[in-house]
């Protein structure tokens, strides 16, 4: 138990590390204090909701259903920066981001089987997301690599298609 605390507390540290900086505002990224809401499709597929803290950075969180293992409920929250400068669109904007997060996964305790329970992990997130100027909308795709530390170290796979309503 002391074990899982100390790696959750230090998943939380790392995600919450890269807030301190402040860059300058990108062309065409949501103002500090802007959140988005809305589902993403994949492994997991649930809620989504994105924090924009500034201009370029961001917290991300998912609720959802996760398929491995027989399926189980997944939490997970990543520090995510944004670059606006790598690809260029006529309306709205196409960040590329990248980050880093933490990921719990409940799973229901088997006796025969010592790599289920709850399962806590690091996530290295890499994404595009469209943000729509037409409209308050953005769509987006991911992949994040996952290296659970507890209860066991292994390796595993997220990534899915969302679309979020941004206010």
């Amino acid at each position: 138990m002391r074990k899982n605390a100390f790696i959750l507390g230090l998943v939380l540290l790392v995600v919450s590390a890269g807030s301190w900086a402040a860059p300058a505002a990108a062309a065409g990224a949501p103002g500090t204090g802007t959140w988005e809401l809305g589902v993403i499709l994949g492994e997991p597929t649930g809620l989504s909701a994105k924090y924009w803290m500034t201009t370029s950075t961001a917290l991300d969180f998912g609720a959802a259903w996760s398929f491995e293992q027989d399926g189980n409920f997944h939490l997970h929250c990543d520090y995510l920066y944004h670059n606006f400068d790598i690809f260029k669109v006529d309306e709205g904007s196409l960040p590329l981001y990248f980050g880093i997060g933490g990921r719990v996964r409940f799973e229901d305790d088997h006796p025969l089987d010592e790599h289920h329970g709850t399962h806590v992990g690091l996530r290295l997130v890499l994404g595009i997301e469209y943000l729509v100027a037409a409209y308050p909308m953005s769509v987006f795709f991911e992949v994040a690599p996952i290296v659970d530390l507890a209860p066991a170290t292994e390796g595993s796979m997220n990534g899915g298609l969302g679309i979020r309503y941004v206010f």
